[in-house]
């Protein structure tokens, strides 16, 4: 099977790569590019492990072929950091004690930086609806829920 060039942004470095047309984002991210963060927990698009922001919206990208990334702009966890000083949702992921084993949490961090980037005053009911994509098996909801509204606070306050 011939290999498709792709040229694209991911967490704001232009990348260039090689995929198969049936290749998914997800494979490319971790297979080709390196970056481990998002996990495949279903390859459905059911669990929202594999999240990443494309274009300020969140996708599957179990469900994105990789030659689909052209010319698009993708972020993926490993670029929420700012070096090593964490983004305020991850500070307040860990806060909350809002992650356990980790498999979801990249997903459910990108899915709230999307919600928090349109709407910095999200309502408990908004932050859950943004998140019902995400699926969680260890922790429960609330402090996932409860982290994303703290981050919010903080996040208005920096811009302010």
């Amino acid at each position: 099977m011939a290999s498709l060039p792709v040229s694209t942004t991911i967490n704001s470095d232009d990348v260039e790569y090689l995929c198969h047309a049936d290749e998914s984002l997800l494979d490319v991210l971790r297979d080709r590019l390196g970056l481990m963060g998002a996990k495949e927990g279903c390859g459905t698009g059911d669990c929202g492990a594999c999240s990443v922001i494309m274009d300020g919206r969140v996708v599957c990208s179990c469900l994105v072929l990789g030659a689909e990334a052209e010319g698009r702009n993708i972020e993926t966890i490993e670029g929420m950091a700012d070096g090593n000083t964490l983004h305020p949702l991850q500070q307040k992921f860990i806060e909350h004690a809002a992650l356990q084993c980790g498999i979801c949490t990249p997903g459910f961090l990108m899915a709230a930086k999307a919600l928090l980037d349109t709407n910095p005053d999200p309502s408990e009911e908004e932050i859950r609806f943004w998140l019902a994509g995400n699926l969680c098996r260890c922790t429960g909801y609330d402090k996932i829920v409860r982290a994303v509204a703290d981050a919010a606070i903080v996040m208005r306050e920096e811009r302010a």
